[in-house]
């Protein structure tokens, strides 16, 4: 009886644990049911789309950028095929380094390459391709495609690389695209990110920069079908690339070579524009630079040389050199004169040869003076001591807002980056540009200087050609613009580029006193030797713009300085007189005086654009300084802003 209880007992155990298991297995299976519902339902879109993923691969396919020509059609900027050795890190079997190691058994990899392509690695997702040799040879090419198949993850590309055709020619308009970088990335609207997927390249400076998103077209891609080891099995879908639109320069390249070779190798700047379209006709940064030489990633000795050079190359002197006007700005000190009442046209000073204010004697730059001297012969002769007069009449505020009309320290609106606003001086501007409470005060004597673009006065070359354009084409003018037209990458429309103009409220016939005093200049002033013969008429004015200032009892001696210490030389032009179809502001760095050094280039420019004249020795040398005369590395670095501290005595050794 006992054993028949011990086994009844048993049995229930068995039982009470088969249920306990079968309870723990449907539970488990309930669970696995849970989990197969979570996967297969409400997470299946989910993982519908990460296998896609990994089963698709969206490769996006570049558009080819759109070129760049001149007003004639010379291409300026375009695009050439080119394959590339590209390594895809994620693909790769072993590391980096052996791999390249193998691969320039049979392919010359330089250490430049590799140092670059390690660059890209840091800056890349490891999935990405990344270039590590540009510009492969056929044989090169040849060569590793019969050992592909040693090599995961490495591939030949095929890829549109940039082209600057002319060189260092027009390269501050033009500017050059360099390898996108992060900075760039960011600053792209989020629009546009997605039209940048796989982009390798950004405009960096000039044109390239203004117009970059203009230049890049948009972005294809090719849906691919993809193995499990990352080959391409087919192609599911495709979007084509749409090519970027091109770009129509108003410059005559022609017109930029004959200024380019004039100023052969001095430093300095020339803007020449249409005043009543704005368009620039010719834009020159003298000493200038390779744009090819960025496309890829400049090598360190080639980024040396540019970036210490005693000549700063790489300074776009037209928007981004800042210069005193010198004489420059006597024709809108006349104009100011008549349209404020200050003077008329028959006013005359008696010129003694200087200015005195106080117990500052402010120099003319001729001994004994000018005589008699009313508004026209003191633009003809360039009489210092009548400016004198009149800023000191005038003071520097009322110079100030009649100035910035003309758009004297304020942007132009060119479109170009980076362009700086230079200095219109006023007694606001010197209260916020100093700390120091004893430099914020305006002192009179500060002014005397302004009256002869001097002093604080510092404006870019396109500042001035800009203003002068407005003055001599009645008070009106377009904003100067580089682009005169885009065509469309895909139907070749092309969309002129118009720009706001400028009309100023002024009496026409002030206009007409200034504008015929500037012929004057040209018929019998300070260029008259430079112009005589011209088959053309047309107006100027020459200018010298210290550097330094010179003592009391100094004589400026140009021999006895450092070439950097020299004065400046400028010339503004304009032609016809009755109806300008080109307006010329140019500065040649230290070269002295403006009728000898820069307004020489000035008739050259002027032949060559109405009569097609390209310069031959004598008349290219005609009243201008050899370029061997200056040496070419000066002692130091010269500072196109300065700053003055109140003069005891001005000389401006004007002509």
């Amino acid at each position: 009886m006992s054993n028949l209880n011990n086994t009844d007992r048993e049995l229930r155990h068995f039982r009470n644990r088969i249920m306990a298991l079968a309870v723990l297995v449907l539970f488990c299976f309930f669970l696995l049911l849970l989990r197969f519902v979570w996967l297969q339902v409400v997470r299946h879109s989910n993982y519908v789309a990460q296998a896609e993923e990994n089963r698709i691969s969206i490769v996006p396919t570049m558009p080819s950028r759109g070129i760049i020509t001149d007003r004639n059609g010379v291409v300026l900027a375009n695009n050439y095929s080119a394959y590339t050795l590209e390594i895809t890190p994620a693909k790769i079997e072993g590391k980096v380094d052996e791999v390249i190691d193998e691969l320039s058994l049979f392919i010359d990899i330089t250490s430049r390459d590799r140092k670059r392509f390690r660059r890209r690695m840091e800056e890349t997702k490891r999935f990405e391709s990344i270039v590590l040799k540009s510009k492969l040879t056929d044989e090169e090419v040849a060569r590793f495609t019969v050992q592909r198949y040693r090599f995961p993850g490495v591939e030949v590309q095929a890829r549109m690389f940039r082209q600057y055709p002319l060189g260092e020619v027009a390269a501050h308009a033009i500017g050059y695209i360099g390898r996108i970088s992060q900075k760039d990335i960011d600053r792209l609207p989020e629009e546009e990110e997605t039209n940048y997927q796989g982009t390798t390249h950004y405009g960096k400076e000039g044109i390239e920069k203004s117009y970059e998103r203009v230049l890049h077209g948009v972005t294809g891609y090719e849906e691919m079908e993809v193995s499990a080891s990352g080959r391409a099995v087919r192609t599911l879908s495709t979007r084509s690339t749409v090519p970027g639109n091109n770009l129509v320069l108003s410059i005559d390249i022609e017109l930029q070579r004959v200024v380019e070779e004039a100023f052969g190798k001095r430093r300095g700047a020339l803007v020449a524009m249409d005043p009543a379209t704005g368009e620039i006709l010719a834009y020159v940064s003298k000493p200038a630079f390779d744009p090819n030489l960025f496309v890829d990633g400049i090598d360190q000795q080639n980024w040396d040389e540019l970036n210490t050079s005693i000549n700063r190359p790489l300074v776009n002197r037209p928007i981004r050199g800042a210069y005193p006007p010198g004489s420059t700005y006597k024709p809108f000190m006349a104009l100011a004169a008549l349209e404020l009442g200050y003077r008329t046209p028959q006013a005359a000073i008696s010129d003694p040869g200087y200015f005195l204010y106080g117990n500052h004697r402010f120099r003319d730059d001729k001994v004994g003076g000018h005589g008699i001297v009313d508004m026209y012969k003191s633009i003809v002769q360039s009489c210092d001591t009548y400016y004198y007069i009149l800023a000191s009449e005038m003071g520097v505020d009322t110079m100030h807002d009649f100035m910035k009309q003309f758009g004297f320290g304020e942007q132009t609106g060119i479109d170009l980056p980076h362009e700086r606003k230079g200095i219109l001086p006023s007694t606001e501007w010197k209260r916020n540009a100093y700390r120091n409470p004893n430099q914020k005060k305006w002192y009179a004597g500060e002014t005397i200087s302004l009256g002869i673009g001097q002093g604080y006065n510092t404006f870019t070359p396109l500042q001035l050609a800009y203003a002068t354009a407005i003055l001599v084409n009645n008070g009106s003018a377009a904003r100067p613009h580089l682009v005169k037209e885009i065509e469309d990458g895909v139907t070749h429309e092309r969309k002129p580029v118009v720009t706001e103009t400028i009309r100023l409220e002024l009496k026409q016939e002030n206009i007409e006193v200034v504008k015929r005093a500037m012929a004057g200049v040209v018929k019998e002033g300070t260029a008259a030797r430079v112009f005589g013969g011209a088959g053309y008429v047309s107006g100027g004015k020459t200018g010298t713009a210290q550097v330094i200032g010179i003592g009391k009892n100094e004589k400026y001696n140009a021999a006895a300085l450092a070439e950097h210490k020299r004065d400046h030389a400028l010339y503004t032009a304009f032609a016809p007189v009755d109806n300008p179809k080109i307006v010329i502001a140019l500065i040649v760095e230290n070269a002295g005086f403006g009728a000898s050094a820069a307004a020489p280039i000035a008739r050259k420019a002027m032949d060559y654009f109405f009569l097609g004249k390209k310069p031959v020795s004598e008349v290219s040398t005609r009243g201008m300084p050899e370029p061997d005369d200056y040496p070419e590395e000066p002692d130091e670095v010269l500072q196109p802003i300065l700053t003055p501290a109140i003069p005891e005595e001005e000389n401006t050794e004007e002509e």
